[in-house]
C-alpha cells in the first residue's frame, strides 16, 4: 500500500550521486553496498559509508526498499528506471521548457549533435511507427 508521501519522493528527483547509484541497482535488479561499489567505475572513488549512506538515504526517500541480505542488506528499486525517466521528463518540461514538450523536441534538434540514424529514428518515433 501507498501512501500520498510515497508516492510524492517516489518522483522526486535525484541528485547526480544517487542517480549513479540507483542506475547501478536498475541494472543488477538490486543489490548490496559491495555489490554497487564493484560496478562503479574504477576511477570513481566512494567509500563503503558513503555508498551506504546515500542508499539509505534513498530508502528513506522510497525509492529503494532494504531487506536483510547475510551480514549486510540488500536495496532493491521501488521505481522503474522508465517510471523514473518519465518523471524526469515530465519535470524537465514543466519546469525548463514552460510546459511544452515541442520546446524540448525543438531544442533536442536545435543543439542535440544528432546522427543520421538518431534523427531517423526520432522521425519514426513522431510519425508513429514504432507504436
Amino acid at each position: 500500500m501507498t501512501n500520498k508521501r510515497t508516492e510524492k519522493n517516489n518522483s522526486a528527483l535525484l541528485t547526480e550521486v544517487e542517480l549513479e547509484l540507483m542506475s547501478i541497482l536498475w541494472k543488477l535488479g538490486g543489490g548490496s553496498v559491495h555489490a554497487v561499489l564493484e560496478k562503479l567505475p574504477v576511477q570513481r572513488k566512494l567509500a563503503y559509508t558513503s555508498v551506504s549512506t546515500i542508499l539509505r538515504i534513498l530508502e528513506k526517500k522510497g525509492v529503494l526498499r532494504s531487506e536483510k541480505g547475510g551480514r549486510g542488506h540488500i536495496y532493491i528499486p521501488c521505481v522503474t528506471k522508465e517510471k523514473y525517466e518519465a518523471a524526469s521528463l515530465r519535470h524537465l518540461v514543466e519546469k525548463v521548457f514552460d510546459g511544452t514538450p515541442a520546446s524540448l523536441v525543438r531544442r533536442l534538434l536545435d543543439d542535440g549533435d544528432l546522427g543520421p540514424e538518431e534523427l531517423k529514428s526520432i522521425r519514426s518515433l513522431v510519425l508513429g511507427s514504432n507504436r
